[in-house]
Formats: structure tokens, sequence, C-alpha cells
């Protein structure tokens, strides 16, 4: 078939057209693909996955004697003169998240660029523990302020440091104290050490154990981390399932569960 003279323009402009966007698409992907993760990055991914209301639900049903349904809650709480955020975090048990009996701030920020690691994760004590009780859940206009939030950062408790996850792994991000921990004093321990891992989908793990100057482990899971999983949207039902009920004995929970040993 003969092609006219203006048919035949028009086709080489498409082509051109088609050639040019392709061109222009190309380097648009490659740019996204090459742009490189900055330190600041790692840590808003951080502060955001430790965001939100989790549970240990899962892990309570398959193993009841040694977890319990526990509730997580965070939220960003203010931001440092440096940008580091700071996070208000509380544990309650599920059935009485009005009650939270761990209170803490944490504070997310780049790892020191002459350290191995990417995030810095720090857990602070809470000034007036009483005045944060439920502060994710209130109006921010009945929260304490973020200049509020800054003065009551209190004692230093630990620091874990993360690194991203290697390929392959369920996690986004993983890191610990350093082997010998920090100072702890509760139940007969001399120190403390945490294990804390980002998993995908938001999970948390965390694992704290005390040990005596023998290295005897004396509170916490000996078993595993605990599993914090987002809240499904059927969150309250299943409300007098026996994972979801607190212990009979708080001699018992304190001896099976990291969470009440501080």
């Amino acid at each position: 078939m003969c092609v006219g003279p203006n048919q035949n323009g028009w086709t080489q402009a498409r082509g051109l057209v088609v050639k040019t966007l392709l061109l222009i698409g190309g380097a648009i992907l490659v740019k996204r693909l090459t742009k490189s993760t900055t330190r600041w990055d790692h840590a808003r991914i951080v502060s955001r996955s430790l965001s939100g209301e989790k549970f240990s639900k899962e892990q309570a049903s398959r193993d009841p004697d040694n977890y319990f349904n526990l509730r997580w809650l965070s939220c960003p709480a203010a931001e440092m003169v440096d940008s580091s955020e700071v996070l208000y975090f509380e544990q309650a048990f599920w059935r009485t998240p009005n009650k939270p009996y761990r209170q803490r701030f944490y504070m997310v920020k780049p790892c020191p660029k002459e350290m191995k690691c990417d995030v810095e994760l720090s857990t602070y004590a809470i000034r007036d523990a009483e005045e944060y009780k439920n502060f994710c859940d209130r109006p921010k206009d009945q929260r304490p302020q973020p200049e509020e939030v800054i003065g009551d950062i209190a004692e230093h408790l630990t620091t874990v440091h993360l690194k991203r996850c290697e390929r392959g792994k369920r996690c986004l991000y993983e890191g610990s104290t350093p082997p010998d921990g920090f100072p702890n004093s509760w139940n007969g321990a001399t120190f403390c050490t945490s294990e804390f891992a980002v998993m995908k989908n938001n999970e948390i793990h965390t694992w704290d154990r005390g040990y005596d100057d023998d290295g005897n482990q004396v509170w916490g899971v000996k078993e595993g981390p605990y599993e914090f999983k987002p809240a499904p949207s059927s969150s309250f039902v299943d409300m007098f399932s026996p994972s979801n009920l607190p212990p009979q004995s708080m001699d018992k929970g304190i001896e099976g569960s990291f969470v009440l040993q501080e």
C-alpha cells in the first residue's frame, strides 16, 4: 500500500513522540531505582512502623502459658531541635487499654555516621507518667504539648542500634543493646538487654531480659520475643477468649512476661 506525504509525516512525528516518551519514562525510572535512601529516611520508616495500635493476640493464642494478649500503642509526641522524633509509647492488657502498666518515650534518629548502623532507637522514662496515660487516644488539644513532652523526658533507659535486614529476611530493621546491656535492678537483676526488630507490615518484635551478676536470667520471657501485629478490624471480637483474660495470679504474670518486669 502506498502512503501519501501527509500520512508519512504524521507517522514519523508519532514515532518521534513515542521515542521521546520512552526516553523520559526510562530516565525517571532509573532515577527512582538509583535514588539512595538517606539516613533520615531510615529513621522515618522506623518511626512510622512503631506508631499505631498493635496486639500480641496471635502469639497469646498459640502459647498462652508464656504470652499474654497485650496492647501496644504509640504515636508521635514531639520533635527535637536536631529533628529526632519523640514517640509516646504504652502497653496494657488487651481488656484494660485505659490502664497502661508500661509508659515510655521512644527517641528515633539516624545512627551517628561513624557507627555501622542505620537507626538509633532509645527509650526514656517519663517524668510524670500519670499525665500521659492514653495520650494517643486523646484529642491533640487535650494532650501535653510538644514543648511539655520535651521537658518531661527523664532517665535514659536503653538504646538499640538498628540495621537494615539482609535481603530475604522477614524483617526490615533489627538490632540489640550491647552485650553488657544497661543497668537494671528489678527483681535481683544488675543489667538488662533488649532485642528489637521492625518486621514487614508494621509488625514489631521485642524481647527484654534481665540478668544477675552471674549471668542468670532473672526476668523476661525465655521462649522468644513478643510479636505485636497491627490491630485487625476484628480486634474486639472474642473478648472473652482465654488469651485475652488477665492472669489470675500476678506472680505468674511477672514470671512469664517481660513487660511486667521493670
